[in-house]
């Protein structure tokens, strides 16, 4: 059996996956015994990456992790982990998000930094320990830091982030521009895609006080695809709500060309979108311009409004 594990998130995205496969590289590269998994399906946009630099996808991890070493990539938030991650020993976590809901018995290797991407911190890792990069692991690392801040236009994008993709676009042997807009627009149809699909293939939960909320985002470059099913989606989310007993739950779909999002919220904690946003709902929907950050421009406004 391998010793340790590592994993991002559930409902996968694309820096979930690349910093697992490349967290396992550079822990074999130290000469550990690890093995990257994954805790849900693979994104089209995510696939096209894998794809593009001729990666195998982690393996589906089906298997309890009880008594098991883990590492964390790109979360640490347990509600958002393995179901039984309480129960695993954490031995590391890499991340760039908020620490909440996060403790352990032991301590451990705890790096969190205010970037855009985990693999931004990843490739100082690989420096620091003077390893060199090789070009598949440089392209997941780029793949990565374009999907998380949508080609540099995100408000989480850093300094270090665009630097690190342009010395990995070296290495990687690729035109940062041209393969980003290729990748983000392989993962953005969602002409086709069925309700419970699109609110699963990248959403998050969080302890807001004592309220739960659930955060599920769909990058788009046609929002019309999304609304033209509206009524089935929230029908959906209605579904979701009354089964995990979430307070709110707020849907986030981005216009990747216009740097917009359109937001349908639902839930009786619905009212906290509307001040947080200085907005009004109509018909649980608003527009939201030049929002497009689940983890600076979602996230923080209303946990302001239901931690108060």
């Amino acid at each position: 059996m391998v010793n340790t594990l590592i994993f991002g998130h559930k409902n996968p995205d694309t820096d979930t996956i690349a910093s697992a496969l490349v967290m396992q590289d550079l822990q074999k590269e130290l000469g550990n015994d690890v093995e990257a998994v994954r805790l849900g399906e693979v994104s089209d946009e995510t696939q096209f990456a894998l794809d593009y630099f001729k990666v195998e996808a982690p393996s589906l991890l089906e298997t309890s992790v009880k008594d098991r070493e883990v590492i964390l990539v790109d979360h640490n938030e347990f509600q958002q982990s393995a179901d039984d991650i309480a129960d695993a020993t954490v031995t590391m976590v890499v991340d760039h998000h908020r620490i909440s809901n996060f403790e352990t018995a032991a301590p451990l290797y705890y790096r969190a930094e205010p970037v855009g991407c985990t693999t931004t911190i990843l490739k100082k890792m690989y420096e620091e320990h003077n390893i060199e990069i090789k070009p598949e692991i440089a392209g997941l690392m780029i793949s990565a830091i374009i999907s998380d801040t949508l080609l540099f236009k995100s408000p989480t994008c850093t300094e270090e982030d665009i630097k690190a993709s342009e010395a990995l676009a070296k290495i990687a042997n690729v035109d940062l521009n041209e393969y980003g807009l290729e990748m983000l627009k392989a993962g953005a149809s969602v002409k086709g895609k069925s309700p419970e699909f699109l609110l699963n293939m990248d959403a998050k939960s969080f302890n807001m006080d004592d309220k739960v909320v659930r955060v599920a985002q769909v990058n788009t470059v046609d929002v019309n695809e999304v609304l033209e099913i509206k009524e089935d989606v929230e029908n959906e989310i209605n579904k979701i709500i009354a089964n995990e007993q979430y307070d709110l739950f707020v849907f986030i779909i981005t216009d990747i060309l216009n740097s917009d999002s359109t937001v349908i919220a639902l839930g009786k904690e619905q009212q906290a979108v509307e001040k947080a946003f200085s907005t009004k709902l109509e018909n649980n929907q608003a527009l939201l311009a030049g929002v497009v950050s689940r983890k600076k421009q979602v996230v923080p406004p209303i946990d302001d409004v239901l931690g108060k």
